[in-house]
């Protein structure tokens, strides 16, 4: 099975803590910064669609793109209920391809953190970067460097639900600033009893720094870091940093 096939079931009951149209307003907001009115957007890496539906409900026309089939499954399940329409399409973001130009290309929760090497990283960016017309923009979240290896590097995390629990446990490669993550899920079936199985993701902590180079060197302009969900720059023990870069 592929990486977050399995996710796919349980992703949202252990996402409830995430305020997603408060996080669709800002990002609107973001690309509203650069000029840019969010007519037509690319929701990369767009998991079980809880932005893609936010962003379509804002009157944006949105293809979300994920590389998980049963993610993609979970995300049209979703638009199907919320009444919501929008294209899903399986596809690397990394080579992200659109049927015409876009005013935006978004990606939310730790996507970018996802793509672990500076190759995938800029990759993504330069098709981002095709895939968007003159004058519109990329906006992007990651987890901090300090949120990742100092909050979350080599830390054992549990949490128990009525339909499901998990046990997490990392480890960080500080040299490489990777972080592996173990998780094991317990999902209670109809009958009871709890139906195990793992899942293991690898993220990048990112320099902010590393980011913004990258993102000059694949053809972006007028680059700015803020604070999570704010117009202010990054704090020293900011969790989230968000990024906005401009396609000239």
């Amino acid at each position: 099975m592929r990486s977050y096939d399995a996710l796919a079931e349980v992703y949202d009951l252990f996402a409830d803590d995430f305020d997603h149209p408060r996080w669709a307003d800002y990002y609107c907001a973001l690309l509203a910064r650069a000029g840019v009115a969010a007519r037509r957007v690319v929701d990369a890496g767009c998991g079980t669609g809880l932005m893609t539906v936010e962003l379509a409900r804002g009157g944006a026309r949105v293809i979300g793109v994920d590389a998980s089939e049963e993610m993609l499954r979970a995300a049209a399940a979703r638009l199907r209920r919320e009444g919501v329409q929008a294209v899903l399409v399986r596809q690397d973001m990394c080579r992200l391809e659109v049927p015409h130009s876009v005013d935006a290309v978004i990606c939310a929760c730790d996507g970018v953190n996802c793509l672990v090497t500076e190759a995938r990283v800029r990759a993504f960016f330069r098709a981002a970067h095709a895939a968007i017309r003159p004058g519109g923009a990329l906006a992007f979240d990651i987890s901090s460097r300090y949120k990742l290896e100092t909050l979350m590097g080599d830390a054992f995390f549990g949490e128990e639900r009525d339909e499901a629990a998990y046990l997490w446990e990392n480890r960080l490669d500080a040299q490489k600033h990777l972080l592996r993550m173990d998780i094991t899920f317990f999902v209670r079936e109809a009958d009871g009893r709890y139906r195990r199985f793992c899942e293991t993701q690898v993220q990048r902590a990112h320099a902010a720094e590393e980011i913004v180079a990258w993102l000059h060197a694949e053809g972006f302009a007028d680059v700015e870091v803020f604070g999570n969900q704010t117009f202010e720059a990054p704090g020293a023990e900011e969790k989230r940093i968000h990024f906005l870069a401009r396609r000239t």
